[in-house]
């Protein structure tokens, strides 16, 4: 029987979603399974690595059975992840420690102190000093005597931690490792600088490798479990950042991808690293020969999450919009800080906080909603800015994530940044630059860039020059107010 389908595997920071597709790129079926985050004391943001992968293996399981799907087809599976996750893990693949996520703000001092004299750690990893970051959550480990630090055999990801348990395997992908802050993006090995600050050596990380490395051998317990044939490959990706731009087709001079789930992010794929001395974006490795640069906004679908949860009642998130929609853009004057998590790029303050200007009696809960909804493209657009600054502005848009089932959200992403907004049939554009690697690396499919003819699209987003002159005069204010935040809170 000949093949037909390959699975892209994309572990969430809140779920973990399972994506069947033949090989033009249609999404034939998909699956997801959601997981907790913890967050035992302020600030800080954990998730049981064990929980994972129990999720994982069920999702994979109930994709095939679900959908009926025979495994005799099945090509190979290629992964995608979150990055910046950490899990202090003991020779056996047993977790020593939570895995702590991105969300995770507890090294914030330590982040400050080494921002002020680590400039030199950024160029040459491309990671932003930030909580977020491995590294300085290693930092913190070191300097409070985190015990799970001090008996760790591995540091790994969450990626890593299930490859281990599944395969045996000791290898980490470009990208995965790139995002730690310990990667030397330039020489594609680990930085000594960074080891020696985190107080670890190179025996503590796995071996880093290109995305299109292939696994084989699963372990049968877990092949049972998951419903999987014993001899089918695993292709270890990337993190779901580049993937979204591989998966979208983000990928020459000038494509720039959008992608806003829980966090968000507008991102672009170079030929060479970029990084200047404003510390603004992220510069990851991807390839042996392509980066990704761009920045992160932690507060994304999450905001419309909590705009549902304080303002919502009963409605959902389409009655809500359907609010919106009869507030004219600018939200007449109210402008919504959406820095409720705090906040990565541009400012890459973990401290600061949302806020809402210009709030009056004239002002309802449908003009909460659309300022909050407004405020995240507000916050992409920031960031896009210093994207541009590095890599000039975008000549094409295309946008991914949750938030593409939303016309209202792609016209105002159109609107603000006055840009035709194209936009793909499937939002699961990491799965499928997961899949599209899953087939390069066993050989099915020669590059990267012939994805462009097998990304089905579903049309594109106009902007409107009225629009757009109101937003541009409301994204002045927003600016300066985040400014002004953004000194406050530091």
């Amino acid at each position: 029987m000949s093949k037909t389908i390959v699975i892209g595997l994309d572990i969430g920071t809140t779920s973990v979603k399972a994506v069947a597709f033949t090989r033009n790129g249609v999404a034939i079926a998909e699956q997801e399974v959601e997981y907790p985050l913890h967050t035992p004391h302020p600030s800080w943001a954990e998730q049981d690595p064990l929980v994972i992968e129990k999720a994982t293996i069920e999702v994979i399981r109930s994709l095939i059975d679900s959908h009926s799907i025979d495994t005799a087809q099945l090509f190979a599976i290629g992964l995608s992840s979150a990055m910046h996750s950490l899990i202090c893990m003991d020779s056996n693949g047993e977790p020593l420690s939570p895995s702590i996520t991105w969300a995770d703000g507890r090294a914030a001092e330590q982040a400050s102190r080494l921002r002020e004299n680590g400039l030199h750690i950024y160029q040459a990893t491309g990671t932003p000093i930030h909580p977020m970051s491995p590294l300085v959550k290693l930092i913190w480990m070191k300097e409070n005597n985190y015990e799970p630090y001090k008996n760790a055999d591995k540091f790994v990801s969450i990626k890593e931690f299930l490859l281990y348990r599944w395969f045996g395997s000791t290898v980490v992908d470009y990208a995965i490792a790139s995002a730690t802050g310990l990667f030397d993006l330039h020489k594609h090995q680990w930085n000594k600088d960074s080891l020696k600050l985190a107080g670890i050596s190179e025996e503590k990380l796995f071996r880093p490798v290109p995305p299109t490395e292939v696994l084989t051998g699963i372990d049968r317990d877990i092949a049972m479990k998951a419903g999987l044939p014993f001899d089918i490959p695993f292709v270890i990706g990337a993190s779901d950042g580049p993937l979204a731009n591989l998966g979208i087709g983000a990928i020459n001079p000038g494509e720039v991808a959008i992608t806003i789930g829980t966090s968000g992010a507008i991102r672009q794929i170079v030929s060479s690293p970029k990084t200047d001395e404003l510390q603004q974006t992220f510069c990851y490795s991807f390839t042996e020969t392509h980066s990704l640069i761009g920045g992160p906004t932690n507060n994304g679908g999450i905001v419309f999450r909590w705009l549902r949860d304080t303002f919502g009642g009963n409605e959902n998130y389409a009655s809500l919009t359907a609010l919106a929609e009869k507030v004219v853009p600018g939200s007449e004057g109210l402008i919504f800080l959406p820095y409720l998590n705090g906040e990565r790029a541009p400012m890459w303050n973990s401290r600061v906080r949302g806020n809402l200007h210009g709030l009056s009696l004239r002002h309802g809960k449908e003009h909460i909603i659309r300022a909050g909804l407004e405020g995240v493209i507000y916050s992409v657009y920031h960031v896009g800015q210093a994207l541009e600054r590095l890599a000039g502005p975008p000549q094409k848009i295309l946008a991914s994530g949750g938030f593409a089932r939303s016309s209202l959200w792609l016209q105002m992403l159109a609107d603000v940044f006055n840009q035709e907004v194209e936009v793909p049939i499937s939002h699961q554009s990491s799965a499928w630059g997961a899949a599209w690697l899953a087939l390069k690396g066993i050989g099915e499919v020669s590059d990267l860039t012939s994805i462009k003819e097998s990304i089905p699209m579903q049309g594109s987003f106009t902007p409107n020059a009225d629009n757009h002159k109101v937003y541009a005069e409301m994204f002045a204010v927003y600016k300066e107010l985040s400014d002004g935040l953004d000194e406050f809170y530091s």
